[in-house]
């Protein structure tokens, strides 16, 4: 073979392989790229709706702890349980679970003796009012893994 040939013939070589090298990096840092942006929107899409669901949650349970009539907290157990079943779509299982659980409890609660101010102070101090805790921690792992998914 023609010394020419095989130095063209190299050049080309390189130079394709060069081109698909860079084409490959873009592709592969626009993917990442992409994918941490979805993460993010997602974490920030979670967060507003587990930040509605405990202030939502929260309302019920004390509601429910001083009133009997579940008619009056109607409206709150409504906008609670649509958040839930927007969780069910978005949410891990741990999360869901939990959240189903702080529920079913304040649905419970309705059907239990009005308390006191008394009885919700003593409740306060020893911690059984803190519906929130599991659900609390649910989210915080979640929100961890999603991090982890990221890097």
């Amino acid at each position: 073979m023609d010394a020419s040939i095989i130095s063209a013939f190299a050049a080309l070589t390189g130079a394709t392989i060069g081109g698909l090298t860079s084409g490959i990096a873009n592709w592969l840092n626009h993917r990442r790229q992409v994918r941490a942006q979805w993460l993010l929107y997602e974490k920030s899409r979670r967060q507003v709706l587990y930040r509605d669901f405990i202030e939502e949650a929260s309302r019920c349970h004390i509601d429910a702890l001083q009133h009997h009539d579940v008619s009056e907290g109607t409206p709150g157990l409504v906008a609670l349980y649509a958040k839930l079943n927007r969780m069910r779509v978005l949410s891990s299982r741990p999360v869901v679970h939990s959240a189903e659980h702080i529920a079913k409890t304040i649905m419970d609660t309705y059907l239990e003796p009005d308390r006191s101010f008394g009885e919700l102070r003593d409740m306060a101090k020893c911690g059984s009012i803190d519906l929130l805790r599991e659900f609390s921690e649910a989210c915080r792992v979640e929100f961890d893994e999603m991090r982890d998914r990221q890097l």
